[in-house]
């Protein structure tokens, strides 16, 4: 539940409480699927329902978790059967009784079209079924998301080279495209799902604290900070199976979430010399985050394409909500000014630009001129209540 707080202005809480009663109160009222069960797989940007829309585990495993975590925070009784309906469709339908893991996407009737094993999607699979126990104490979520686990460590864990291999097919055979997306590159591992099986272990290890997930965590932190960490304080994206690094490209919204979320791994574990170089490490990436991903008055970026020196300036959602979380943290270390200050800017950027005030929920993403683009999601496939609910709940809850 929401504490005292000196560190902000009360009108900044007050804004984020109603907020996140917002965002609670669209996704009650426009996510349910009350006529094949579960969810809707799709509205646009005017929330109009796409007919027959596919439903993808990533929208199933978030909705699973912010429910699940808004009513934890809340203790109202909607978000609760909210989080169950979640837990029931996936445990139903998104679950491969026979090979083990969730499928990637089904049908609007709950038949699996895409049978492929991403590592991220057990990971969110094992983020939200955390949650879920932590809220209900529902004994079949924490065997599930155990299960998972031991799931990862068997068929995705590179033994040789370290890291976890990106996909798989149904029966956890190799797989040519392990992309996410159409946008991904092709690559063996990448910082994105590294990043989503940490903040799944650091979840699992609250409910599941055996000596097996903590040597995988405290891996984990070593390889983001050994791996994928420059020597600027980013993150690189892409590499092969031995670690040949295939791309240049810097993403600021990962870069600021991957600060807070390895504390957090690194809390959990109570290694000492883990939680410091942690935090010395996310002190370094919120000060090149800041002067190089964020502008005053205007927000935060998505990319910057170092090989062609071209600056993304599209302002996703998810960015803002991540930037706000990682330089808390980075406050909490350190409180200067500058972390402060560019979080209550970087929310009043999000209360003018980034929320839809007109339909709900927040835009995907608007341009650099704060225009929304309209071809965009509402709710989608990667358009989910995780990032912005989880961290207005950082933020109040601190």
């Amino acid at each position: 539940m929401q504490q005292e707080h000196e560190t902000f202005p009360e009108y900044f809480y007050t804004e984020l409480k109603d907020e996140l009663q917002s965002i609670t109160d669209y996704w009650i009222t426009h996510s349910l699927d009350e006529n094949s069960g579960g969810f809707v797989g799709q509205r646009d940007h005017e929330n109009k329902q796409i007919p027959q829309a596919n439903k993808g585990v990533i929208l199933n495993t978030r909705i699973l978790w912010s429910f699940s975590a808004i009513a934890q925070f809340s203790g109202d009784a909607k978000p609760l059967q909210l989080a169950t309906r979640a837990f029931n469709y996936l445990y139903d339908f998104f679950q491969d009784k026979k090979y083990g893991g969730v499928y990637w996407e089904l049908n609007a009737n709950g038949t699996p079209i895409n049978r492929k094993k991403q590592v991220y999607a057990q990971a969110f699979a094992i983020y939200g079924l955390s949650q879920y126990y932590l809220l209900t104490k529902e004994e079949n979520s924490r065997s599930w998301a155990i299960s998972l686990f031991e799931l990862l460590e068997e068929h995705a864990l590179d033994s040789d080279n370290e890291g976890y291999i990106e996909a798989f097919q149904e029966n956890w055979s190799v797989v040519e495209d392990m992309r996410l997306s159409e946008k991904d590159q092709n690559a063996a591992k990448t910082m994105n799902t590294h990043l989503h099986v940490l903040e799944a272990y650091t979840l699992l290890y609250h409910i599941y604290p055996d000596p097996k997930v903590k040597k995988s965590l405290e891996n984990l932190i070593h390889i983001f900070l050994d791996r994928f960490l420059d020597k600027k304080g980013h993150f690189h994206l892409f590499f092969d199976n031995n670690w040949q690094l295939l791309s240049s490209t810097i993403s600021f919204g990962h870069d600021i979430e991957a600060a807070w979320l390895l504390i957090e791994a690194a809390k959990v574990t109570k290694n000492t010399e883990l939680l410091q170089k942690t935090e010395k490490t996310a002190l370094q990436v919120a000060k090149t985050f800041l002067k190089e991903g964020y502008i005053q008055g205007k927000g935060v970026l998505n990319e910057w394409h170092q090989e062609t020196q071209k600056m993304d300036t599209d302002r996703h959602w998810w960015p803002q909500a991540e930037a706000m979380v990682g330089l808390l943290y980075a406050y909490k270390i350190d409180p200067a000014d500058m972390y402060k200050t560019a979080i209550i800017d970087i929310w009043d950027f999000t209360k003018t630009h980034i929320i839809d005030h007109k339909n709900g929920e927040w835009f995907f993403r608007i341009d650099e001129n704060n225009q929304a683009y309209t071809s965009e999601d509402k709710l989608g496939m990667w358009k989910c209540p995780y990032h912005n609910s989880r961290a207005l709940i950082k933020l109040l809850d601190q």
